[in-house]
Parts: C-alpha cells; structure tokens; sequence
C-alpha cells in the first residue's frame, strides 16, 4: 500500500470551529479520518508529523524549512510523497525554500492550506488536503509522476518556487505569473507532463542540504524617495545580499547619490539583485537606460525569479561560501526550475 506523510506546520488549515464559542480551536490530525471521511477511499496509508513547535505561518523561518527537510530526509525512503500543511501568508517562502533544500528530488512533496478552517462549512481545506494528498500519490509505471516540490491550491498545482501569494479573500490565493500550472484539477487531473521538472542528473541520489544564511535583506524603490532613504535603510547592518525589487523591467533611479550607493555596496562585497515589482515578466537590465547604469554596477539580474525565491535563493547560496562570480553564475542557472535560462 502506498504511504504519504503528512506534516502539519500551522496554519488556518489545521483549525476548525468550535461552534458553542464560535472560536477557532486547533484540530486534532490524530482523527482525521474522522473529520475528513473521504480519505477512507484512497488507497493508502496516512502518517502525520507535526513540527516541534505549530506556528502562524509569519512566524516560520529558517529554523522551520530546516526541521521540515530533516524530517522529509529521515522518512524520504519510507514514503512515497510527502504534503506540507502550512499558513498560506508564507507558503511561497517556504516552499521555494525547501526546492532548494531538497535536492535531486525524485519524488512529490506537496505544500497546500486553505483560506478558511477545515471544520468551516463552506472550507476550502478537505479540497486542497485531498487533492494535495493524491498529487503525492500520483505514479505511472511505479514512477511518481511529481518529483519537485509543489504547491496546491483552488485545483491547481504550480510549481511551488514559481508562486506567489495575489489574494487574502479569495480561494485563489497564489498565481504564478511566469511559469505554467503543473496540474490543472477538474472532473480529470490534467497533467502539464512538458513542464513538470526532473532533475538533471539522472543517476544522482536526493541529499538534503542543512544550512542557510539570513544575511539577506529586501529593499523596495518607490517613485519621489528620499535620497536618505537608501542610505539610511541598512544602517550599520552589512549584510551578504540585498535584493533590490526595482520598477518595470529592472529600472531605478539614475540620481547620483543613489548609483554612488549601489556602487559603494558593490565594492564592500555585498551581492545586489535586482529582482521586478510586477507580478508577471522579469527584469532585462540593458533594456532600458535606466537599468543599464545598473548592469554596468555590478547588479546581478534576477530575471524572472519571484521575490519569494530570490530571497530564499539567495539564502541557499550564501551557505556555500561562493565568491562574487561563482555567486552570480549561480544564481543565474536554473537550481530546480525556479528561473528561466
């Protein structure tokens, strides 16, 4: 019998209503055959870890993708997909971590939550906790037939290092802008087989990395800012990467004292990426006059990456200790589908 491991973070999909209050009590995944009868009828065996600590999905950082991966490698071989039930405010964030955490994944790990509690009446949460759970058990020929990590909402499955969170009201929360849905879900899965990702190295084994840097911040232009602002926005702090989320196609201001900035930062070894404000396209610095004094900097390009994936990237790569070109080549290649080459 096939066998998912279900590992719950925190989250609104892990709460359900307690209708005498009229509060929202944590639920008790101990029973969730219980709660969720439908699950009787797929053919499988369900385990459920929970992390040490349940968490809102704003308080969960490194610490959390660090034990989420230790736990997915001390069960990797004992399963046959896994799902990540998390708070849907981060989801994109963690994630994106985790495809770069887990390496040479050849088998589906699936994040999904919901918008409201799984014992809401109207809940999207049975939905996506099904759905996400079938995804993890989806094989042809003995071979899963995801093998990255994933994100599922409102019947889609997008590729989870490609999204990003567009809506607080609606059941479709995340988009991904610059990159197609995985598996649209109807009466049938439709299964977008060309763009599901499979490692390159054929013969490689999956291996979990355990370490990430936090040195990275996110600084985001706005038209008419105080040329103090960029000065004053780091302070004394100096970290190792400041991602830039800049206008357009990867357009900043051309005010001296700005560029004087950026290239001050540059030259101290701090690595800046220039990542775009829009939902959808990528930065082409060059394009543009106004991206050209960039480019000619030393800022790297974050293409089509989401902000999302930049910073936990960019956090990835930081462990590795890799000099400013080996960074920047790293960067721009394509990890686990995260960016367009």
């Amino acid at each position: 019998m096939s066998k998912v491991l279900i590992i719950y973070t925190g989250g609104t999909i892990g709460m359900k209503k307690d209708y005498d209050s009229g509060s929202l009590v944590p639920f008790d995944f101990a029973h969730l055959i219980e709660h969720i009868p439908e699950l009787s009828h797929l053919d499988c065996e369900l385990k459920v870890i929970t992390l040490s600590l349940i968490k809102d999905s704003s308080d969960i950082g490194l610490n959390e993708w660090l034990e989420m991966s230790k736990i997915i490698e001390t069960n990797y071989t004992q399963f046959d997909g896994f799902v990540v039930l998390h708070g849907s405010d981060t989801m994109s964030y963690s994630s994106s971590a985790m495809s770069f955490l887990l390496q040479q994944l050849d088998k589906p790990v699936i994040f999904t939550g919901s918008q409201l509690p799984i014992g809401d009446l109207r809940t999207d949460a049975k939905e996506n906790l099904i759905s996400a759970i079938q995804l993890a058990l989806l094989q042809k020929d003995g071979v899963p037939v995801i093998q990255e990590v994933g994100l599922y909402f409102e019947y889609k499955l997008y590729r989870a290092n490609r999204t990003t969170k567009i809506n607080t009201e609606h059941f479709k929360a995340f988009e991904s802008p610059n990159y197609p849905v995985l598996v649209d879900s109807g009466l049938h899965m439709k299964i977008n087989h060309q763009s599901l990702w499979r490692k390159k190295e054929e013969n490689s084994h999956f291996s979990v990395t355990q370490r990430m840097c936090d040195e990275v911040v996110l600084c985001k232009l706005f038209p008419g800012f105080n040329p103090n602002y960029f000065e004053s926005y780091l302070g004394a702090y100096q970290p190792k990467v400041l991602i830039l989320e800049t206008f357009g196609s990867g357009n900043a201001p051309r005010d001296k004292h700005f560029l004087d900035q950026i290239a001050s930062l540059i030259q101290s070894g701090i690595h800046i990426v220039n990542v775009t404000q829009c939902i959808g396209g990528g930065v082409m610095m060059g394009y543009y006059e106004n991206s050209l004094y960039l480019k000619d900097l030393g800022v790297i390009s974050g293409k089509d990456i989401t902000t999302e994936s930049a910073i936990t990237k960019s956090m990835f790569l930081l462990a590795e200790n890799l000099n400013r070109d080996d960074f920047e080549r790293a960067f721009h290649q394509s990890l686990c589908g995260e960016i367009s080459e």
